[in-house]
């Protein structure tokens, strides 16, 4: 393969840092907003960023297992955000920060993770929706 024959970087499922929280602030953001969708053993928070993307989060406690019960989660959760997120719902001004919560569970298959994924996002995109619009139903 040639580098003319490589996609272009914005067609690449990829998970560059600028698509990452980091740091303590932009959780404690995420979670202040109290918006929150649960989805089998995932639960997603998520908060307006102003950014023209989505950015991921992971907070898997050590109630979700052992250390390796817990890495093989976040692995799993990050490889489905970064095959979903250009599928995810965005705003006029653009997406969200979201962060991922798990309970303890058996590891899933890759496209389960991937459609609960969808699934939260599409949950908490509407949540915002309707909060933003003022839609009391």
């Amino acid at each position: 393969m040639t580098l003319r024959d490589r996609p272009a970087p914005t067609d690449r499922a990829t998970f560059p840092p600028r698509m990452r929280l980091r740091h303590d602030l932009e959780f404690a953001r995420v979670f202040e907003a109290k918006v929150k969708k649960p989805r089998g053993p995932l639960t997603g928070f998520a908060v307006p960023n102003g950014r023209p993307h989505w950015r991921l989060g992971l907070s898997i406690g050590r109630s979700a297992g052992s250390a390796v019960e817990r890495n093989a989660i976040k692995r799993r959760v990050r490889e489905a955000f970064r095959l979903t997120n250009r599928e995810f719902p965005m705003r006029p001004d653009g997406g969200y920060d979201l962060v991922i919560a798990a309970r303890a569970h058996d590891p899933l298959p890759a496209a389960e993770y991937r459609a609960l994924m969808l699934a939260i996002s599409e949950a908490l995109h509407k949540i915002w929706t309707k909060r933003e619009t003022g839609d009391a139903s």
